[in-house]
């Protein structure tokens, strides 16, 4: 596999996949640009080398259809913004049009594509489609770790399609999320929250094999238990003593739980956490997940957070910072832990033919 270091890129259109699905607010504004932030230094290269930037995401879930709501249009002012550089956004993600225009780049230059799910194709991983995003750009980056996991067009099949490579992002998920699983520091601790128990049973077998101790949310323990579900390393896996309100409605971890769970992250050397453990949106079901993660970050060790929700109730209590690594991707980090692989790397060769 090569990396975008590998690359000379000065008059040479870059394709970049990245994974600008923001949270938006009613308005349509963005509600939290951290995704587009982790993509930056990859662009910033990208530019600083001569090369001409054509971007490529998808935002929200639009089932192939135009939906003004989800264009990329308030992506690329948040790009302007952070970059200093205007950002033009096209009309479409295909067609001669675009292609023409991408012809006639300068370097320095910035397209954004609008939003590839606009098209029910880019989902089908349809080929034709591929070669049309393909005939965009002379090179393919992926810093889309988010939706490596899904077999769609732009991340696993036009890559096949134009010389290839893992972006700076890429990379650091990789590498934060590698330390976990190869050469993590003992004692080991994995938190896992959420619910959806038929998601999350490969990872906590898969992580428990090498931490520690894993320790659930009450929703997934509670899944565990009604379906009578059989766990792998059943004597590494920590259930919650307690819930608030309780009565099989435990929307947060109770007072008993949160004080086993405290110590148990304190000495901890890693610790890894998937999910908040708590209805965090709302705020009587929030102290459980505060409690544990300022116990994690105000120990040394080394501590990898990552999923959907998580990200977001880390970013509105501010901690995303204090964490050695926090991930953009939710399933991708949980299928790339439990030791699968991913399509959107299997195209980028990561995995050697």
């Amino acid at each position: 596999m090569k990396w975008l270091s590998d690359f000379s890129l000065k008059g040479k259109r870059v394709f970049l996949r990245a994974d600008f699905n923001v949270p938006l607010k009613e308005n349509g504004d963005i509600a939290d640009d951290f995704r587009i932030r982790a993509t930056l230094p990859t662009m910033q290269h990208i530019l600083a080398q001569g090369g001409k930037l054509v971007v490529a995401s998808h935002l929200g879930d639009p089932e192939g259809v135009y939906d003004e709501r989800l264009s990329m249009q308030n992506v690329a002012k948040r790009l302007t913004e952070l970059l200093l550089v205007p950002v033009e956004v096209m009309q479409d993600c295909i067609g001669k049009e675009i292609e023409e225009r991408t012809k006639n780049m300068k370097e320095g230059e910035i397209l954004l594509l609008e939003n590839l799910r606009f098209h029910k194709e880019e989902e089908e991983n349809d080929k034709d489609f591929a070669k049309g995003l393909a005939k965009l750009a002379d090179i393919y980056v992926c810093d889309a770790f988010g939706v490596v996991h899904r077999k769609h067009a732009s991340v696993a099949l036009v890559p096949k399609l134009l010389p290839s490579a893992g972006g700076f992002l890429l990379a650091k998920e990789i590498e934060g999320l590698k330390q976990l699983q190869k050469n993590p520091e003992h004692p080991m601790v994995a938190i896992i929250g959420g619910r959806k128990i038929e998601s999350k049973l490969p990872v906590i077998d898969s992580i428990a094999e090498f931490a520690d101790e894993v320790l659930l949310g009450n929703l997934l323990a509670n899944e565990i238990t009604q379906k009578n579900i059989s766990l792998a390393q059943k004597e590494k896996i920590v259930f919650p003593l307690d819930g608030i309100p309780g009565n099989g409605k435990e929307y947060d971890i109770g007072p008993e739980t949160r004080k086993l769970y405290q110590e148990k992250v304190r000495n901890a050397k890693t610790v890894f956490w998937s999910g908040p453990l708590g209805k965090y949106e709302e705020e009587e079901y929030v102290e459980g997940s505060k409690i544990i993660a300022e116990a994690i970050v105000e120990d040394m060790s080394y501590a990898v957070a990552g999923g959907g929700n998580l990200l977001d109730f880390l970013g509105r209590y501010n901690l995303r910072d204090k964490f050695d690594h926090v991930s953009t991707g939710g399933s991708s980090m949980l299928i790339f832990l439990a030791g699968e692989k991913l399509p959107g790397l299997e195209a980028l060769n990561y995995y050697g033919t």
